[in-house]
C-alpha cells in the first residue's frame, strides 16, 4: 500500500504536499467565511463569484497550462508556482489583518490564485511520474489522492478553531507559512534519481498535438467522458451534505461538520484501496462508478440522520476509488512526452463541469428535495458506467454467443484495438473447466 515511500524524493514530495494541502484547505475555510460574513452580509452570489474566478481558469488555461509541463523542467515550474501562492497567500493575510481588505482585492486574489493554481495543477500531476518508476506510479498517484483527502479532514478543522481564536487573517498567513513544506521539498531532492522525460522543442501545433492524441485513444476518450459525467452531477457533496443535514433531518452546524469529517473518512480509505493495486485498470473505473451510483441511491433512501451518515462513508470509499484509479490509468497508459498536457486536459474535465452541475443539482434540491439531488448523483454514476459497458461492446468487440463445441456452453470473445488487452477467446467447455487461448 505505501510502497512509493521507499523512494526518497517520493517521501519528501509526500511529507511537503501534507503540509500544503493541509494549509490549502484551511485557507479555502477562511477565504469563505470572510466572503459571507466580514465582507458581505452572507451573500452566496458573492462567494460563487469567488469560487468561479478561482476555478475558471484552470478549464480556460489548460492548453497553455499543459504544454508549460510538457515543455518546461517540472521541478523548477512548482517551484515558481508555489513560491507565487506562498507570497499571495501572505499579502492577503496581511491585509485581512490590518483591515484593509475589501471584497474586490479578494476577487483579484482569487483570480491570481486561479491563474497560478491552472499552471501548478498539469506540472504537479506529471511530476510523480518523475519521482517513482512505472510500476509504482499508479500507487504514487492514489498514495497523493490520500495526502489530499487527509488534509481535507483536518485542515477545516484547525481553520475553524484558528478563525475563532485569533481571526481570519491569521490563517492565510499559516497556509504562506505550510508552503514552505512543499519548497524545501522540492529543493532537497536528489536530481540524479529523478526520472525527466524529454522535453518538448518549441514547435507549432503542439496543443492540437496533445488532442489529437487524446482523439485517438478510444480508452482515454472513454475515461475523461466518465470523469466528467460523475464530476459534473456526482461531485457535488457540499449540497448534498448541506441539505441533507439541515433540510432533511434538521441538524445544525456540528453534525454538518461531522458528515463532511465522516466522508472524508470513506474518501482517505478509497484512496488507500487503490493504492493497493498493483495497476489501474478500466474495470475498476467501471465497477466503482457503478457502486458510487448504487451508494448515493442508498445514501438518498436512508431514514435517519446517522444511516445517512454511514451511507456517505461508502459515498466516499466509491467516489475516491473511481477517480484515483481513473487518475492512474490516464497518467500510466499516456506517452510521457504527452502526459503534462493529457493530464491537463483531465483536471480541466474534472473540475470544469462543476459551474455546469451545480446549479442544476442546487436547483433539483430546492425544487423535488435533498433527495432527488442525491438521485441525480447516483444516475450519473450508472449512465458513467453504462457507457463504460457501451465503449467495451462497441470498441472492443466484446460479444457473447454460443461456443461451437456445444449448443449450450457461452463464448465470451474480445477482439481489442488498444493496448490493455491482447485479442482473447474464453470458452467454457465443460461445466466447471475454463480453457483461455
Amino acid at each position: 500500500m505505501f510502497r512509493s515511500l521507499r523512494v526518497v524524493n517520493y517521501r519528501l514530495w509526500f511529507a511537503g504536499a501534507i503540509v500544503s494541502n493541509t494549509g490549502g484547505w484551511m485557507q479555502r475555510t477562511a477565504q469563505d467565511w470572510i466572503v459571507l460574513t466580514q465582507l458581505t452580509d452572507h451573500d452566496a452570489a458573492a462567494l460563487g463569484i469567488t469560487m468561479a474566478l478561482q476555478f475558471g481558469p484552470l478549464l480556460l488555461l489548460m492548453p497553455v497550462a499543459g504544454l508549460m509541463a510538457d515543455r518546461f523542467d517540472r521541478r523548477r515550474l512548482l517551484m515558481w508556482t508555489q513560491a507565487i501562492m506562498c507570497a499571495l497567500a501572505l499579502a492577503v493575510g496581511i491585509l485581512v489583518i490590518t483591515g484593509t481588505a475589501t471584497l474586490w482585492i479578494v476577487y483579484g486574489f482569487a483570480l491570481a490564485l486561479g491563474i497560478v493554481t491552472a499552471i501548478d495543477t498539469p506540472a504537479r500531476q506529471a511530476f510523480v511520474s518523475e519521482l517513482v518508476s512505472d510500476a509504482d506510479l499508479s500507487n504514487a498517484v492514489a498514495l497523493n489522492s490520500t495526502s489530499f483527502q487527509s488534509a481535507r479532514l483536518i485542515g477545516p478543522a484547525i481553520a475553524g478553531v484558528l478563525i475563532a481564536w485569533i481571526g481570519s487573517g491569521p490563517v492565510f498567513i499559516v497556509n504562506g507559512l505550510s508552503f514552505a513544506g512543499v519548497l524545501t521539498s522540492l529543493f532537497l531532492m536528489r536530481t540524479a534519481q529523478l526520472r525527466p522525460t524529454t522535453k518538448l522543442v518549441r514547435a507549432t501545433g503542439q496543443i492540437r498535438d496533445g488532442l489529437r492524441y487524446v482523439r485517438s485513444r478510444s480508452d482515454l476518450v472513454v475515461v475523461l467522458v466518465m470523469v466528467f459525467v460523475v464530476g459534473t452531477f456526482g461531485f457535488n457533496f457540499p449540497i448534498f451534505i448541506a441539505t441533507m443535514a439541515t433540510v432533511e433531518f434538521g441538524k445544525g452546524a456540528t453534525e454538518f461538520g461531522l458528515l463532511s469529517s465522516i466522508m472524508a473518512v470513506g474518501a482517505v480509505s478509497g484512496s488507500l484501496l487503490a493504492a493497493r493495486r498493483e495497476r489501474p485498470r478500466l474495470g475498476v473505473v467501471m465497477a466503482s462508478s457503478a457502486a458510487f451510483g448504487i451508494s448515493c441511491a442508498l445514501a438518498s433512501l436512508a431514514p435517519n440522520y446517522w444511516i445517512f451518515a454511514i451511507s456517505l462513508a461508502a459515498v466516499g470509499v466509491c467516489s475516491l476509488t473511481m477517480m484515483s484509479t481513473a487518475n492512474a490509468y490516464v497518467q500510466t497508459t499516456t506517452e510521457p512526452a504527452m502526459r503534462g498536457r493529457v493530464m491537463a486536459l483531465y483536471m480541466a474535465i474534472f473540475a470544469g463541469g462543476t459551474p455546469i452541475g451545480a446549479p442544476i443539482v442546487g436547483w433539483v434540491a430546492n425544487t423535488l428535495g435533498p433527495r432527488w439531488s442525491l438521485g441525480v448523483g447516483a444516475a450519473s454514476g450508472f449512465v458513467a458506467a453504462i457507457m463504460a459497458v457501451i465503449w467495451l461492446v462497441t470498441r472492443r468487440g466484446l460479444r457473447v454467443g454460443r461456443h461451437p463445441d456445444a449448443w449450450w456452453r457461452p463464448s465470451l470473445r474480445f477482439t481489442a484495438d488498444d493496448r490493455e488487452f491482447a485479442t482473447q477467446e474464453i470458452a467454457i467447455v465443460e461445466p466447471t473447466t475454463v480453457r483461455t487461448r
